[in-house]
């Protein structure tokens, strides 16, 4: 037999967020200043109080295997956090504790989809999703939530591409790359419509706590008994306690589907890391000042861009709600020329960009809309000032 590669694996697009990020990185070690707006994690450093807790689980040997699925330490205290901010009931035994988000969400759909499933994606999306999907054998299928309906997807756009092969809707509030949120109504129809059909709903929360102007976080899962039985929800530390590197998620769902969880999750990696487990029980249990603190700075920098942007020639955003991302409709911009050429796409958009003007931006074809790109407001607001200053420039010599 020839030495061949795997088929699946050739078809999975790299990360072009982090492709992105790790360009600026190596534009700025070359001594460029370069302002990168393409991060998404936190530009703080992780609370003290959590990082004293994981030095103290290193002195005192808290270093060997875990339970698979997590310590039960850790699984009280996501079951406290779910209950008290999430409004849901789960069980030590419902919770599945990983390595980040993105395994987590691993974990859901290898214990949910046999092969040609089919996995309802609104689009714009976390340019993981479709990805992970297939790699677990399950065909995206994509919903497209245009600006005019504030870039979410409405229950009949849902219904028009619901199959008999339809096995799960993922639902991302609030959203990357939008910062938009479904508010209650929305997620009652929504939920309507899941239960209507006996499909899963895997609702990705990792931007929970970043919310603004007043509004609310709601989880799907506790709209009613019926929807909580058919959600998985997933969240994790990594942006709202600014440990992206610890890599921390869970998940809560039904006993049977975490029992499932746990057992792959025991071959892939034996276990999440049992320092960053102690440092997420922390996390948890801990004050929540440093939360509130980072919430309000996030939100002073998404005022201050947001305007900033509004104002621009030749492009336009809706105003950000949650998460810490501008996604920008490119519109009239990509018509224009530059150099003699013109511009067309998001991705040459983001080349002239950072080749030009040493500004870093995210292209969001991977996120299903090649028109767009996204902003990060996860950095400095003297970082961002200079960045909208260069980019102002550049449309201004359209």
């Amino acid at each position: 037999m020839s030495l061949t590669l795997s088929n699946k694996a050739k078809k999975v697009k790299p990360s072009s967020t982090l492709a992105i990020t790790a360009k600026a990185k190596e534009l700025k070690a070359q001594g460029l200043d370069v302002v990168g707006f393409g991060a998404g994690e936190p530009d703080f450093n992780t609370p003290e109080n959590i990082n004293k807790v994981a030095i103290e689980a290193i002195e005192s040997g808290f270093t060997k295997y875990t339970p698979a699925s997590g310590t039960n330490e850790l699984k009280e205290a996501v079951c406290r956090k779910f209950k008290e901010f999430n409004k849901l009931n789960y069980e030590p035994n419902q919770i599945v504790i990983s390595n980040g988000g993105k395994h987590s969400l691993t974990n859901v759909f290898s214990a949910i989809l046999n092969p040609g499933d089919e996995v309802i994606i609104p689009a714009p999306y976390w340019l993981s999703y479709p990805e992970i999907v297939k790699l677990a054998d399950g065909v995206p299928v994509f919903v497209r939530g245009g600006k005019e309906q504030g870039y979410k997807v409405t229950v009949e756009q849902l219904q028009a591409v619901t199959t008999d092969k339809t096995k799960a809707l993922i639902l991302n509030t609030p959203n990357n790359p939008t910062g938009m949120i479904y508010t209650r109504e929305e997620l009652e129809a929504i939920a309507k419509y899941v239960v209507d059909n006996d499909i899963y709903v895997v609702s990705d929360e990792m931007y929970e706590h970043l919310v603004y102007n007043g509004n609310e976080h709601v989880s799907i899962a506790s709209l009613g008994e019926e929807i909580y039985k058919r959600t998985i929800t997933v969240s994790g530390v990594s942006k709202s306690y600014a440990m992206t590197g610890w890599r921390i998620g869970y998940t809560g769902s039904s006993a049977e589907i975490a029992k499932l969880m746990s057992s792959i999750q025991s071959h892939q990696t034996s276990n999440p890391n049992s320092i960053a487990q102690k440092a997420t029980t922390e996390a948890l249990n801990g004050p929540q000042d440093t939360v509130l603190a980072m919430v309000k700075e996030f939100d002073k920098r998404r005022q201050y861009m947001y305007n900033r942007i509004s104002k621009m020639p030749l492009v336009d955003a809706l105003e950000p709600l949650g998460a810490f991302y501008v996604f920008i409709d490119l519109g009239e911009a990509l018509k224009k020329e530059y150099k003699g050429k013109v511009i067309g796409t998001s991705a040459e958009f983001a080349r002239i960009l950072i080749e030009d003007y040493n500004v870093a931006v995210i292209p969001c074809a991977d996120f299903g809309f090649d028109d767009h790109i996204r902003l990060s407001y996860a950095i400095s607001l003297e970082q961002i000032e200079k960045g909208l200053d260069r980019i102002e420039s550049f449309l201004k010599s359209l």
